[in-house]
This record gives structure tokens, sequence and C-alpha cells, in this order.
């Protein structure tokens, strides 16, 4: 295949007129090919940059495309988890035009794949992932923008963080509901979308956010059951139906005619369970509810703050060391143990935990507090955690709880004794210690 640019090239920025040269050829898609490129004058000179540069006959296609870029340009991105349009391109005599936006780094995999498993992260990186996602469309809806196209192909994820980037954002368009080029990946399209009966939308973007995650966490789609299975020809008119006209949750609690099929849908069979009721409740809403009526989806706050209570829920087999997810809507045992361990059905007994109003917070041994849980009013942010759980140096069977934080904490024992835990000190944990972070207080169970 021709590229479209060659190694050596160079390109103009609009309007600044500075010169980036092409260096490799990264990929492409249908709408036009991605460079590495790098700045060769002006200030920053060699910084590496990705260069987008668009086909001929897409720039035909899409004719609102440069007035979107440069609506794009002159707002900035959301966060900084968008590989955002910096800059459009041009090179001399030639018509058609591209953009330059941040160079994805090396360690982000895509969420394909996660699903085929050539990533495999831990639940930890895998819930934060989906929280960052989650929390960084919230941004952009904010703006007054719809994605449009919300699937695999543009969110990469970085497996041992969790931490996302958001990529193909001439995606973004103003939220007016209006048709255009982009309508979507037709397996993540809001079933109104499938039908014709509207254009993309924030609303549409909730429900492929929800498919999204729904693969994330489940690594299946929400819609392909028995009804999927039984499908000889994936033609148009199955998919219409499918996803579009008769479309039926797989875990639908009132209709089981599409539920998974053992030997095809596996992977939903068994990670479905995993889940504890509150994450499967935003699920089972946003494809029952959210299918038939848009302003009943689940916004992207509920999914923060539930994917947040997930990622505290998580506790450690004290067996195989497998990662479970406490459910604090189990019938837990009297002796303080739970459901069996997922991985080697072991029983599973919880961790020391803090309830902090009416979150559970699992206090393993790797556990960190962030802003977020001392104070309501925080956002999340997870670059400065304000305490940790630690073992003591001398006794590894006592763990306690540093304050990492700048301010002052009381914490009071069981027996009533009160006692101040200044910056950079450690209470040693205890049934029934409750700690005044501030604003909050969080009470332990062992």
């Amino acid at each position: 295949m021709n590229q479209l640019l060659n190694s050596g090239d160079k390109v103009q920025t609009q309007p600044t007129d500075l010169t980036y040269e092409v260096e490799k050829f990264l990929g492409g898609g249908g709408q036009g090919e991605v460079y590495r490129a790098r700045l060769v004058d002006g200030k920053g000179a060699g910084t590496p940059m990705a260069l987008k540069w668009f086909f001929p006959q897409y720039l035909r296609q899409d004719p609102d495309l440069r007035a979107r870029l440069e609506r794009a340009v002159d707002t900035g991105p959301p966060s900084d988890r968008f590989l955002w349009p910096q800059e459009l391109v041009q090179a001399a005599s030639r018509p058609e035009f591209g953009y330059v936006m941040p160079l994805r780094e090396d360690r982000f995999a895509g969420i394909t794949d996660l699903v085929t498993r050539r990533a495999e992260p831990t639940f930890h990186a895998l819930v934060t992932a989906g929280f960052e996602l989650a929390y960084n469309y919230r941004q952009l809806h904010a703006k007054g923008f719809c994605y449009r196209d919300i699937s695999f192909g543009n969110v990469f994820f970085d497996p041992e963080s969790g931490e996302v980037r958001i990529c193909d954002n001439d995606n973004v368009s103003v939220d007016d509901g209006q048709g255009g080029v982009i309508g979507g990946t037709v397996r993540f399209m809001a079933p109104e979308i499938v039908r014709g009966e509207a254009g993309p939308s924030t609303q549409s973007d909730l429900f492929s956010l929800a498919v999204l995650l729904f693969y994330m966490l489940v690594n299946h789609h929400p819609l392909e059951g028995a009804r999927e299975a039984q499908i000889r020809c994936f033609d148009l008119f199955a998919m219409t139906r499918l996803y579009g006209t008769d479309p039926l949750f797989i875990f639908d609690p009132n209709d089981v005619s599409n539920e998974p099929v053992r030997g095809h849908h596996d992977n939903a069979l068994a990670l479905w369970p995993l889940y504890p009721r509150f994450v499967q409740a935003l699920f089972m809403r946003a494809f029952t509810d959210g299918l038939l009526d848009a302003h009943m989806r689940v916004v992207e706050s509920q999914w923060t703050s539930a994917l947040i209570r997930l990622r505290d829920s998580i506790l450690y087999c004290q067996h195989c060391g497998a990662e479970n997810f406490y459910d604090p809507d189990e019938q837990n045992l009297a002796d303080g143990s739970s459901a069996a361990c997922w991985a080697c059905k072991s029983p599973r007994s919880l961790p020391p935990r803090m309830r902090i109003d009416r979150e559970v917070v699992m206090l393993n041994h790797n556990t960190l507090l962030y802003p977020h849980h001392l104070d309501e009013n925080c956002r999340y942010e997870f670059d400065e955690p304000v305490a940790e759980v630690t073992q003591h140096p001398q006794n590894p069977q006592t763990w306690g709880l540093r304050n990492l934080s700048a301010q002052k904490w009381t914490s009071q024992n069981a027996d009533g004794k009160v006692n101040d835990v200044e910056p950079g000190k450690t209470v040693a944990l205890s049934s029934g210690l409750r700690i005044q972070f501030g604003s909050r207080a969080g009470e332990v169970r062992l």
C-alpha cells in the first residue's frame, strides 16, 4: 500500500507556520494515516508528535471536518487523557490536510488487546481504566461535545496503572443530535441510531460507554447471547435486529430468552458473577431501561462513583492471592468470612476494612487512600495519596494506617482512648477504631 506521506516530508502548522518532519508510518484506517513526526523549528524543536493525514476521498465525504478540527483546536482538550488536535497542518502543493496531536506512549495497550488477552491487567488496573474513561468522557460532555464513536479502536490503557488515552478526537462534534459522516461503530451504537431514528449525541455516547465498560469487565458484548448464537448470516439485517430493533440484555432479569449460551459465551458466564450487585444493577439499568429510553441511561458520574467503590472493594484471597470483590449485599458468615474465592474456591476471609460514611474500603497490604476518601468535596485524583496501609517493622502481624497528608487526624480506639495522629505518623489498626480525618470519619473492622 502506498503511503500518503513519506519519511522526510515536511508539513506546516496553521496558523503558526511551524514545520514538522515525517519520521515513521504508524498505521492507517478508514479516514487516513497516522505518522510519527518531530518539530524541526521554534520552541520545543525535536519534540515527537503524532500526525494524522486524511485521505482525499474522506475529505470529500466529510465537508465539516475542518470546521470541527478548528473548533477543537480553539477549545482545547477536556483533560490530558485526550490525544487532542493541537494544530492543523498542510503540505506544499497538496490539497489534503491533517493535524498534529500528542504521541501515544508505547506503554498503552488497546481494548482489543484486553479482549484477546494479549494484555492481562489486574482487576485494580482494569477498574481504574474504566473509571478514567467515564470520568474523562464526562469532561468532554461538560464542554457541550459528544464523541460520536466510543468503541474499541479509540481508547487505550496502561495495563499496569489503568491510565487511559482517548484518540481519534476529530470525531468530536457539538452535541446537537444531528447526523453526519461519523455515526459510530455498529456494535457500540445506541439502538435509536442503529434504527436510523436519531443522530449521535451525549445520550448515545452514554450507551456506547456502557457497552465499552461491559466489554472491559465481562469480556463480552451485553446484547450477544442466545439470539446471536442462532444467527447463521451476520448481515446488516441480523445486526439491525440484534442491536437496533430487538435488543435484549443477556442478563435481563425479566427475560432469559437471550441469556449466554455455555460453550459460546463462557467469558460472560464466568465473569459476570464476580462483580458486586451494585455494579450489576447499573449494567442492568443501562441495558434494560436504557435500551428503551435514552433519558434512563446511566450517566458518567454514576459510573465513576460505582467504579471507585468497586476498586475499594478489592480484596486478596489468603490462599492463592487472586483479586476478589467484596459485595456489601452478600450474606457474610458469622466468622467474618464471605463467599469463596473465584480462582481457588477456598473460603475467603475479609481483611481489615474501614467504613467511611456509607462506603467500605478494604484495607489490604497495598491500600492507599486519596483525598476523595477523606473529604467529599475533593475531586478524584490519584497522584498524591493521603494515607497508606503499612506493616509494623518489628511485628509483622500488626498493621497500621500512616498519615501521608499535611493534616492532623484524631483517633479513638474501642476503649475510648483518644490520640492525635500527626502527619507522617501511624495508627495501629484495631476493631472499633475511629479516625476523624477532618470532614469525614472512618471506623475500622477486623
